[in-house]
């Protein structure tokens, strides 16, 4: 497995990280730590959690359960130094702490429970799941956005008291880095300006979502990725399944995602079956396995980005590992950003 730089923070990850969401809710314990030993094995150490999963569906009585088997796996196994561990505090309209906004004291508390669950010391990057402001323009929020009742002063305030805390976090240990999710352009370079004016610990990395069929962030974002070394943690990089094929024909299989999710978080639109159809025809063509393919196509953008791959089953994982060694051909990455201009916007 590759190591590549983790922006700027002096960390060197796997080239792919190990999404945990699964483990607690389609995924037991034993199946979480199953998965665990086979991505240590074929050299995956960068893992990404978070306090409020598991997902599919999030409930308040499952918060911290896959903080917890992941815990669990390192009271078993050891070797906490043999991973990079990233997971995130929640924040506005979840099920923890009642959907509050992230304040100074909620993130003092969250990480200490993570800790606790997680059986570590220190968390290597702590991320803010969702900012103060709301999801903006994800999670298909791109089709009613309106940014008109954004509070500049409160939202400058909120981002300053954040990152006071995350430096005392930091000398205390607890964290190594901060980073963000689900955020948008404006909002990372404010907080980055807000770092540098004030002293204060830098944004490290963003974990937005991005696919073949989600490319919000070939633009503006990749601007801003590039020139500030601030990778890309791509989620959802097989948009929850989409992308593997198992779909074709409009089916659910059992036991899949869409079984417990049928609009798979509004990515089943009449557009996005014909999509799919044109990646996975390039895929056949090229007898490459559709999985692999997108995974390394989020892997081959120009600008860093680390794909997160996750599975409920090990063959699907091993397949998703195997996409580290796949190099996508010029003619293929052609015929890619064909399909891509012909269903730019599937969902």
């Amino acid at each position: 497995m590759q190591l590549v730089p983790l922006g700027r923070t002096r960390l060197t990850v796997s080239a792919l990280c190990l999404g945990t969401m699964t483990w607690g809710s389609q995924n037991t314990e034993s199946e979480g730590h199953a998965q665990a030993d086979l991505a240590v094995d074929r050299g995956v150490t960068f893992w990404d959690t978070a306090e409020m999963y598991p997902t599919n569906p999030v409930r308040a009585e499952t918060v911290g359960d896959t903080e917890r088997v992941i815990g669990s796996w390192l009271a078993a196994r050891g070797g906490r130094d043999r991973l990079v561990l990233a997971t995130k505090v929640t924040g506005r309209g979840q099920v923890v702490r009642g959907g509050a906004a992230i304040t100074g004291p909620d993130l003092r508390a969250a990480v200490e429970d993570s800790l606790r669950r997680l059986h570590t010391d220190y968390i290597d990057l702590y991320q803010l799941h969702w900012p103060n402001r709301g999801t903006g323009y994800h999670f298909r929020g791109n089709w009613s956005y309106d940014p008109r009742g954004i509070d500049r002063a409160a939202t400058d305030a909120h981002m300053i008291e954040v990152l006071q805390v995350a430096r005392d976090l930091i000398a205390q240990g607890k964290i190594r880095h901060i980073g963000l999710s689900n955020e948008t352009v404006w909002g990372a370079a404010r907080w980055l300006h807000l770092a540098e004016v004030h002293g204060l610990p830098r944004m490290a990395t963003v974990q937005n979502e991005y696919s073949l069929l989600c490319r919000q962030f070939d633009t503006d974002w990749a601007e801003l990725s590039v020139v500030e070394d601030m990778p890309l943690l791509a989620f959802s990089p097989l948009a929850t399944g989409l992308l593997s094929g198992k779909y074709t024909g409009d089916v659910t299989p059992e036991g899949s995602r869409r079984a417990v999710n049928p609009s798979m978080g509004g990515r089943i639109t009449p557009q996005v079956f014909p999509a799919l159809a044109a990646y996975l025809a390039i895929a056949e063509r090229h007898s490459l396995n559709p999985s692999q393919m997108a995974i390394a196509f989020c892997a081959s953008r120009p600008f860093p980005t680390i794909p997160i791959i996750g599975a409920t089953n090990l063959n699907q994982l091993d397949v998703n590992i195997g996409a580290a060694d796949v190099v996508l051909s010029a003619e293929v990455l052609a015929e890619i950003a064909a399909a891509h201009r012909a269903h730019p916007q599937p969902f």
